[in-house]
């Protein structure tokens, strides 16, 4: 854990390759220290499908969940949150001057009693030579 899922509108690739998005905010979730490198998961959802606001096709969005272990306070989630969201804007910025676009990010925690994981990338990375 946690896992970072990047939903953003087709329309949006004309501007911003979807690749930037997963490395910047994988990065910020990385550079925020809340969470050990190993245990981090980023993935992007391109939407074919959507209605933003007036309908206007050229509008788009991007919008970031994070799902993670409990234990975090929400002064910290909300630290997080706002690291990615300023990666999203640093990214989107050009896109932002052009287009309506929306950027949103939102951090809840998994309930273990409904959760099961299983990986060897801690193990991994702890003997990988840098």
């Amino acid at each position: 854990m946690p896992h970072f899922i990047v939903e953003y509108s087709a329309n949006l690739e004309s501007d911003v390759a979807p690749r930037r998005l997963v490395d910047a905010v994988h990065k910020a979730v990385q550079a925020s220290g809340v969470f050990e490198l190993a245990a981090i998961r980023t993935r992007a959802e391109r939407r074919e499908v959507y209605d933003i606001a007036d309908c206007d096709p050229r509008h788009a969005f991007v919008a970031v969940t994070g799902r993670i272990a409990p234990g975090r306070d929400a002064q910290t989630r909300q630290r997080v949150a706002d690291m990615v969201l300023d990666a999203l804007a640093h990214e989107t910025a050009a896109a932002f001057e052009t287009r309506g676009l929306a950027l949103s990010v939102e951090i809840s925690e998994i309930d273990n009693a409904a959760a099961a994981r299983k990986n060897n990338l801690h193990a991994r990375l702890a003997t990988k030579v840098a």
